[in-house]
């Protein structure tokens, strides 16, 4: 079963940690999900990630290719047809414990910023914590991403 780490905006946006995360991960190997909410917004990651520095192969879902993709982008309610062993949700999008069953690792990344971020990420600590997934918790607070306790 892999772990949970949840990652606790409050200096920075998604934009400036998911190019780390994701390239962490591809470096390890792994096939990437990176899922949110809303298709819209996916779409608008989608054009981030293409624009921003480096290369950071990925595509969208409902592509002829989700296959192939080291990094998938989907919305709730799409599967992953990249078989990724790490999944990154955004926005809240839900993340089962039963998941996390056949993945290295999920992450969770949230605003801390908006008490409504804030909450469903504490449920889905709750969540995952129930179900036995061992989770992890990453805060910018101090400058940098530090391990809290």
């Amino acid at each position: 079963m892999g772990s949970a780490l949840f990652y606790h905006l409050t200096r920075s946006g998604p934009g400036q940690l998911l190019p780390m995360l994701i390239g962490k991960s591809l470096q390890a190997g792994w096939r990437v999900e990176l899922r949110g909410r809303h298709r819209a917004r996916q779409e608008a990651l989608d054009e981030a990630l293409w624009q921003g520095e480096g290369f950071l192969p990925h595509g969208l879902a409902g592509g002829p290719h989700d296959a192939r993709q080291p990094v998938l982008l989907t919305s709730e309610g799409q599967v992953a047809a990249n078989a990724p062993r790490c999944l990154i949700a955004l926005d809240g999008a839900e993340v089962a414990g039963a998941e996390c069953d056949g993945l290295e690792r999920a992450c969770i990344v949230f605003d801390g910023n908006d008490p409504d971020a804030l909450e469903r990420a504490r449920a889905q600590w709750r969540a995952l914590k129930d179900a036995g997934v061992a989770a992890e918790y990453w805060s910018e607070a101090g400058g940098r991403w530090e391990r809290r306790q």
